[in-house]
C-alpha cells in the first residue's frame, strides 16, 4: 500500500514539473481575451438575426428560437444602405488610391532625395498629421460651398456621364479633402517604410545612370508593395468610416449622396423606438467592404508590418 501511493506521489510531481506555467498562463489570457472580443461580435448577429420582440424578451447573446428568427432585418437593412454603399465606394476608393500614390511619392521624394528646404516640407508634414477635423470643419464648408462650388460646376458633368448620377458630382469635394487630409499620415508611414531600405539600391542605380524617376519606377515602387497594401487598407478604412466631412459637405441622411456613415443612424429608428435587430444588421452590413478587404490583403498587411517594424 504505502509502495502504491509513494508511486502515485511520484507520478504527480512529475507531472507538475511537467506543466509549464508560463505557457498556462499565456494560455488563459489569451481565452479571456477572446472571449473579451468574441461576447459581443455573438451578441451582435444574435441581434441581428432576432425579431424586434425576440430581442425585448430574450438576452442579447443568446440565440434567436422559433419565430423569434428572422432574415427580415438584413433584406431591410441591405435595401436601405444599397445606395449610400455605391457613394461610399465610389467616394473612398479614388481618395485611397489618390492618397497611397502621391504619399507614396511624396515619401520617396522626402527620403531618398536630397534638395535644399527638405526639412522645412517634411516639418509641414507632420503638422498636419495633428491638424484636427474639428478645426477644418467652417473653412471647408465655406469654401466648397460659396468660394469654390465644385460640385455644381460638375454637376452638369456626371448627369450626361454614363453610370453616374448628377448628386455624384457632391462626392468630389469630398475626395478631395480625404486626399489632402490622408497624404500628410501616409506620407510619414511610407517616409519609415523607405528609411528602413537599404541606400546601396538607390546608389547602384545612380551610378548605372538611373534617372529619380526611373528609380522610384523600377526599385522603389516594386518593393513597397507590402508597405502599398499597408498604407491602402488604412486609409481605406479611415476614409470609409469617417463622418464629420461627409456630414459638413453633404448635409444630412436625406441627400441621395450620403454615404453609409450618415445612414446607419437613421435606420431602424422610428417614433415606437429602435429596431436594435435592424440597426445591428445594418451595422454587420456596414462593416462588410472593410472585413473583405482586411481579409483579401491578410497576408499583404501582415507582411508590411513585419517589414516595417523590422
Amino acid at each position: 500500500m504505502s509502495r502504491s501511493t509513494s508511486d502515485t506521489n511520484i507520478d504527480v510531481a512529475s507531472l507538475v514539473e511537467d506543466v509549464d506555467l508560463r505557457r498556462v498562463g499565456q494560455y488563459t489570457l489569451v481565452v479571456l481575451f477572446l472571449g473579451f472580443f468574441l461576447v459581443p461580435l455573438e451578441t451582435g448577429i444574435m441581434t441581428a438575426l432576432k425579431t424586434n420582440e425576440a430581442v425585448a424578451r430574450s438576452l442579447p447573446f443568446a440565440p434567436p428560437v422559433g419565430e423569434g428568427f428572422t432574415l427580415e432585418n438584413l433584406e431591410y437593412a441591405f435595401s436601405q444602405l444599397t445606395n449610400s454603399f455605391v457613394n461610399s465606394l465610389l467616394m473612398a476608393i479614388p481618395a485611397t488610391i489618390l492618397n497611397v500614390l502621391l504619399a507614396s511619392m511624396a515619401a520617396y521624394g522626402l527620403t531618398m532625395v536630397n534638395w535644399r528646404g527638405q526639412l522645412a516640407v517634411l516639418s509641414l508634414f507632420l503638422v498636419g498629421v495633428f491638424v484636427p477635423y474639428q478645426a477644418v470643419l467652417v473653412p471647408l464648408a465655406r469654401f466648397w460651398n460659396n468660394l469654390f462650388p465644385l460640385a455644381r460646376m460638375l454637376e452638369p458633368l456626371f448627369a450626361a456621364a454614363p453610370l453616374f448620377q448628377s448628386y455624384h458630382s457632391e462626392l468630389v469635394p469630398l475626395i478631395i479633402t480625404h486626399v489632402a487630409y490622408g497624404i500628410p499620415i501616409c506620407t510619414i508611414l511610407f517616409r519609415s517604410y523607405y528609411k528602413s531600405l537599404p541606400d546601396s539600391l538607390v546608389e547602384a542605380a545612380k551610378i548605372d545612370g538611373a534617372s529619380i524617376t526611373k528609380i522610384y519606377r523600377r526599385i522603389v515602387l516594386p518593393i513597397s508593395k507590402p508597405m502599398f497594401a499597408v498604407v491602402f487598407i488604412y486609409q481605406f478604412t479611415q476614409i470609409y468610416n469617417e463622418f464629420l466631412f461627409s456630414f459638413t459637405l453633404i448635409t444630412g441622411a436625406n441627400h441621395p449622396a450620403a454615404p453609409v456613415t450618415l445612414i446607419l443612424p437613421a435606420i431602424g429608428a422610428s417614433t415606437s423606438g429602435v429596431d436594435f435587430g435592424i440597426r445591428m444588421s445594418a451595422a454587420f452590413l456596414a462593416a462588410l467592404p472593410t472585413i473583405i478587404l482586411y481579409v483579401a490583403f491578410a497576408e499583404q498587411f501582415a507582411e508590411g508590418l513585419r517589414t516595417e517594424s523590422g
